[in-house]
């Protein structure tokens, strides 16, 4: 039996990585989601430190992680070129 709880992480894609575009909302690096049916955007919340721009200029790539943080899926960047790690 599927629960609601494997739907939601399946949409969220807890653990996987996504290339996306960051930009800064109140203080916090965010990104709309990349999966259409996620009902959470995206806040990085681990390894800002890697980006030389805050927020960088071209595309990144982060992995969700499971946590919620102001309403948003938090996510860690894990690289910072797209070429590489996604």
């Amino acid at each position: 039996m599927t629960s609601i709880r494997d739907l939601l992480g399946e949409s969220l894609g807890i653990g996987e990585t996504y290339c996306v575009r960051l930009e800064e909302c109140d203080g916090t690096l965010v990104a709309g989601h990349p999966n259409e049916a996620s009902p959470m955007d995206i806040a990085v919340v681990e390894g800002g430190g890697r980006l030389e721009k805050r927020p960088p200029t071209g595309p990144v790539v982060v992995e969700i992680i499971p946590r919620v943080v102001d309403g948003r899926i938090a996510g860690r960047v894990v690289d910072t070129d797209p070429d590489r790690g996604a």
